[in-house]
């Protein structure tokens, strides 16, 4: 089986060549509990999802403004790969989202997109962004004011998953307490801090100039 990336949808086909359905799993804990790779280290926990998003909801609006993308997991559905900037839009239902920094030819980008209620009723947000696929956006841990941990796992046909995680900072730092406290949250569902690679930012990156492009 082989996965690809076409127009910003996952493309899945087996040793044949043959299209495979990506049908995503319900909840995005709910794969991570599925999820072979997860299960193999033995930490999976069984987090509350629908109980951490209820706890959320009220907050969202605290949510909104600025996050530096601080550390990523391997994700190739993340096109800016340098001083990732984005900037969340509360409307009362959810956010509009446009985020800006530098892709990996070095040239500036901007993408638009939303983190929206699960359309479906499932028991945290999804992000969807233009050019790409609606997923899971699970905030695993955040104090709204520092730091944000986020998760998302989508389950397919044939037992393939596909999980991505992200720490968030408010700034384009983050105190080493608050890096450890999502490391913390991660491992809690199975997620090692050795997959985590650290995004550039700093006085390297043209934040000045993201509200022009």
């Amino acid at each position: 089986m082989q996965i690809t990336v076409e127009g910003g949808a996952p493309k899945i086909t087996n040793e044949h060549h043959e299209d495979l359905a990506a049908v995503p799993c319900s909840h995005s804990l709910r794969c991570c509990r599925q999820n072979p790779r997860l299960r193999r280290t033995g930490k999976v926990s069984l987090v509350d999802e629908r109980s951490l998003y209820e706890q959320q909801r009220p907050n969202h609006p605290k949510y909104a403004g600025v996050w530096y993308e601080i550390a990523i997991t391997n994700n190739p559905y993340q096109l800016i790969r340098q001083c990732v900037r984005n900037e969340y839009t509360f409307d009362g239902t959810k956010f509009n989202v446009r985020s800006t920094g530098i892709d990996a030819r070095g040239s500036p980008m901007t993408r638009n997109g939303q983190v929206l209620p699960n359309p479906f009723g499932e028991a945290h947000l999804s992000v969807d962004y233009e050019g790409s696929w609606i997923a899971p956006y699970v905030i695993l841990d955040t104090d709204y004011e520092n730091f944000s941990c986020i998760y998302s796992c989508s389950g397919y046909n044939f037992g393939y998953y596909s999980d991505f995680a992200f720490i968030f900072s408010r700034s384009p730092t983050l105190a080493d307490r608050y890096y450890r406290r999502c490391e913390a949250a991660f491992m809690n569902i199975g997620v090692e801090p050795s997959r985590f690679s650290k995004t550039t930012q700093g006085s390297s990156c043209p934040y000045s100039s993201h509200r022009s492009w």
